[in-house]
């Protein structure tokens, strides 16, 4: 009965709305994904990193989320947090609407298959044995939308033995090795400055849900995507993943962040601070050469290519580092950028976002917020035809709970308070915690 009542229910949908997967009609916004819609259950940061692309590209993203966990555990990450608001969660959730839902609700499934049959996607970020548990499945779901794409990002993938096993960040880049190619050689194992892991993986979802949406545009047929952060850190290794499995290659960690192969590509100590050079082609270190006065160094066979430098990686660097040490950061940069040798300074965070490129190109952003003021945050770097999506700010839990189910789903007053009486929406939450259902317009 369920299968019938949902087949009549997407048919009428199809054939009064656009295809929710790409909205052709003259009305549609010109942003790349608009018309693409995104019920996503998702929380922390590499779920909703994924979908934070596709939102700043224009696609509608529901959020659903737990009213039994408070919602989006993002929400209550110090420091700069208060209440369930923070600038963790609004780096992570502009553009997005939520809704609160509890999944694991005898009357939830119902509200899930009506949504699911007016979207072109289903998201997830847990553990890799969940989707399955909760019905986010292709399989699942194909029966209300054949044409939907379900998307699990998770630690390990929806399968193998470490299945049911959570995952994090820093527990990737020590799993895949990473941190034991990062730091000075005589210190202990160190992960990187920042996400790094959790921050790619959502690239990879969006960019598998993207591949996965065209297919779905062309063929008329939805797919899982399987998506894991242990997977992408492997993948991210990269030649040297290349060269230990070939070769068996061990890496050895160099001081100053230096390049395993190519020399001199690495920091350099000035004067008076700290200075990138890299010279990942001959023409650059000839150029190298002029701008330190030391035309024999090309010539010298010691260093006349690249695995000459590399043998001899201690005695050019001496003669570098001596180098550089004696004039400022300043000079330096001055004179290599003059060259034509690639370089920058070593910046901190507060000098990174004063670059004038920054400026220029409009890289930091402002977005109102009733609780936290004028948020700053880094502008998205997808730079997709010349029209900027409106930026908005990150939702209040389930602030578009009603909204979404009268416009989305047509669901009448009459039934969103019976469900919110039901708890659907969390044991705290009714409707008139989430907004009357009967100002809402249908």
């Amino acid at each position: 009965m369920l299968y019938v009542r949902h087949q009549v229910w997407s048919t009428r949908r199809r054939l009064r709305e656009p295809d929710p997967v790409v909205d052709r009609s003259a009305a549609a916004v010109t942003l790349p994904l608009a018309g693409v819609r995104v019920i996503a259950v998702e929380q922390y940061g590499a779920g909703p990193w994924a979908t934070l692309q596709l939102a700043d590209l224009g696609a509608e993203v529901i959020k659903i989320e737990d009213p039994a966990a408070g919602g989006d555990v993002g929400r209550y990450v110090p420091p700069f947090q208060e209440g369930e608001d923070s600038l963790f969660f609004e780096t992570f959730n502009r553009n997005k609407k939520s809704i609160s839902l509890d999944l694991r609700h005898p009357h939830a499934r119902e509200v899930l298959l009506d949504l699911v049959a007016a979207a072109g996607v289903v998201f997830s970020n847990l553990r890799g044995d969940q989707p399955r548990r909760l019905g986010l499945m292709y399989e699942q779901l194909k029966q209300v939308n054949p044409r939907i794409v379900c998307c699990s990002l998770s630690g390990f993938g929806m399968s193998g033995p470490r299945v049911a096993e959570g995952g994090y960040d820093y527990m990737m880049q020590g799993l895949a090795g990473w941190m034991s190619l990062t730091g000075a050689p005589d210190e202990p194992p160190t992960k990187s400055g920042l996400s790094l892991v959790d921050l790619s993986s959502g690239y990879v979802a969006a960019i598998a849900i993207l591949a996965a949406l065209l297919r779905a545009s062309r063929d008329g047929t939805g797919c899982d995507c399987d998506i894991s952060l242990f997977e992408t850190a492997l993948a991210e290794l990269m030649y040297v993943g290349t060269w230990a499995a070939t070769k068996g290659y061990v890496p050895q960690r160099l001081r100053n962040s230096s390049h395993p192969s190519i020399v001199p590509f690495q920091n350099f100590a000035t004067s008076d601070g700290w200075i990138v050079v890299a010279c990942p082609k001959p023409k650059f270190w000839q150029r190298l050469c002029d701008v330190l006065d030391r035309p024999d160094l090309v010539s010298d066979p010691r260093f006349v290519d690249f695995a000459a430098r590399d043998e001899n990686r201690e005695e050019l660097l001496a003669i570098l580092e001596a180098a550089f040490a004696a004039r400022t950061a300043a000079e330096w940069l001055a004179a290599l950028v003059a060259a034509g040798v690639p370089s920058s300074p070593v910046n901190s965070l507060t000098d990174a976002l004063l670059d004038p490129q920054v400026e220029a190109r409009g890289g930091i952003v402002e977005i109102e917020h009733p609780r936290l003021g004028t948020v700053r945050q880094l502008a998205s770097p997808l730079r997709v035809g010349e029209e900027a999506n409106p930026l908005r700010r990150a939702p209040a839990r389930g602030e578009h709970t009603v909204a979404v189910l009268r416009e989305l789903c047509g669901y009448s007053a009459e039934r969103i308070e019976r469900l919110a009486a039901s708890g659907v929406f969390g044991a705290e939450r009714g409707a008139a915690e989430l907004g009357s259902a009967r100002e809402v317009p249908a």
